[in-house]
C-alpha cells in the first residue's frame, strides 16, 4: 500500500495547492501530518488519514483514535512513528477508515520517560492535573485538533458531521472511555477493547467509597468545572469488547493508577481482569448505558479479523442511523 506523506503547515498557499489538487489526492490513500499550533490550542502534532475513495461533497463522519506507543520515550519521533503505524498499518482504526471510507485522526501525544507516572495515552488523573504546555489537558487539545481537521477536510470538499466516532484498544481504549465521560456531547459512537477490564463508571461512590476521576464521577465538577452529563453519556452507542484470555492488567502498575486508585479497584471491582470486566458490565447495565458487550473466546490482549469486522459493522450501522 502506497501512502503520500504531506507535511502541512497550514499556510494559505499550501491550503490553496491542496484544494486545487483535491480530485487527484483521493485517488490514493493520503496521510497528512498537521504541525502543532499553539495559537489554535494544540501543542502537539497530529495525523489526518484520508483513505482512497473518501466521498467528496457528501456528509460523512470523522473517526478519532488516540495514539498508544506502548512505552515511554522522551523522543517525540518515537511516538510519531507508532502513531503513523497505527494510522496506516492494519490497526482496527485503519481498517474502519479504509472499509467505511471515512477520514481518521490520530494525535501524536508524547508519553515522556522523564515523567513516567503521567500516563498521557490513557488520559489518567495526572494528565488532567498537569500544567505544562505540552501535556496540559490533552482532551482539550484533541478537541482543537478535531476542529482544525474539520476545517482542513472542508478544503478538500469533505464534509463531516459535528459528532465524531472514537475507537481505541488497550490504553487508547481507556483514553476513549474517559474522553467520552468528559465530552459526551461530541461523540456519535465509540468502540473500545482490551482495556484491563476497568471502565470509568457513572457513579460517585461504590460500596460507600468515593470514586474520583478516572474511576468515577465524584469530583467531576471540581476537575472539569461542569456537571457530568449522564443523559448524553448514556445515549452514546458503545461497542465494548474483551478477549476471554486477556489478562493484561495496567491496574497493578504505578504509571496507570495510584495506590489509592488501585486499592479501590481491587477491593470494590476485583483484582482479576475478567471478573472486573463483568462487574463493570453490571454497573453500566444498571445505569442503562447504551453499550453492547462482547467477549471473544480464545483471544488474549490482541484483536482478530473477526473482532475488526464486528467493529466495522458497528460503525457502519451507526453511519446509517439518523
Amino acid at each position: 500500500m502506497r501512502f503520500i506523506l504531506i507535511l502541512l503547515f497550514l499556510s494559505t498557499s499550501l491550503l490553496s495547492i491542496a484544494q486545487d489538487s483535491k480530485l487527484e489526492v483521493f485517488k490514493k490513500d493520503s496521510l497528512l501530518i498537521i504541525k502543532k499550533n499553539i495559537d489554535k490550542g494544540f501543542q502537539n502534532d497530529y495525523i489526518l488519514f484520508i483513505p482512497k475513495g473518501t466521498p467528496i461533497n457528501k456528509k460523512t463522519v470523522l473517526l478519532v483514535e488516540p495514539n498508544n506507543t506502548g512505552k515511554t520515550s522522551d523522543s517525540i519521533s518515537v511516538h510519531e512513528k507508532y502513531a503513523i503505524d497505527l494510522t496506516t498499518v492494519s490497526s482496527v482504526g485503519n481498517n474502519v477508515s479504509k472499509m467505511l471510507k471515512i477520514p481518521l485522526l490520530v494525535p501524536i501525544f508524547p508519553r515522556p520517560s522523564s515523567h513516567p507516572l503521567i500516563y498521557t495515552h490513557a488520559l489518567d488523573r495526572d494528565v488532567i492535573l498537569e500544567d505544562s504546555q505540552e501535556l496540559k489537558r490533552l482532551d482539550l487539545q484533541l478537541l482543537e485538533m478535531i476542529k482544525e481537521a474539520k476545517n482542513i477536510l472542508t478544503k478538500f470538499n469533505i464534509q463531516v458531521e459535528d459528532k465524531i466516532f472514537m475507537n481505541g484498544f488497550s490504553a487508547s481504549a481507556t483514553f476513549t472511555n474517559r474522553f467520552a465521560f468528559i465530552h459526551p456531547e461530541k461523540i456519535k459512537a465509540i468502540a473500545i477493547g482490551g482495556f484491563n477490564g476497568e471502565l470509568m463508571l457513572p457513579e460517585k461512590e461504590i460500596n460507600q467509597m468515593k470514586f474520583n476521576y478516572p474511576l468515577g464521577i465524584h469530583d467531576f465538577h471540581h476537575l472539569f468545572n461542569k456537571n457530568f452529563d449522564i443523559n448524553q453519556f448514556k445515549s452514546i452507542p458503545q461497542f465494548i469488547y474483551m478477549g476471554k484470555l486477556d489478562d493484561n492488567d495496567a491496574v497493578q502498575f504505578d504509571d496507570a493508577y495510584s495506590d489509592i486508585e488501585r486499592n479501590l479497584i481491587n477491593s470494590n471491582l476485583g483484582n482479576d481482569v475478567q471478573n472486573r470486566y463483568l462487574k463493570c458490565q453490571e454497573i453500566y447495565k444498571n445505569n442503562n448505558v447504551n453499550a453492547t458487550f462482547v467477549t471473544y473466546e480464545n483471544v488474549g490482549h490482541w484483536t482478530t479479523s473477526e473482532m475488526n469486522l464486528e467493529v466495522i459493522k458497528f460503525f457502519f450501522n451507526q453511519m446509517q442511523a439518523k
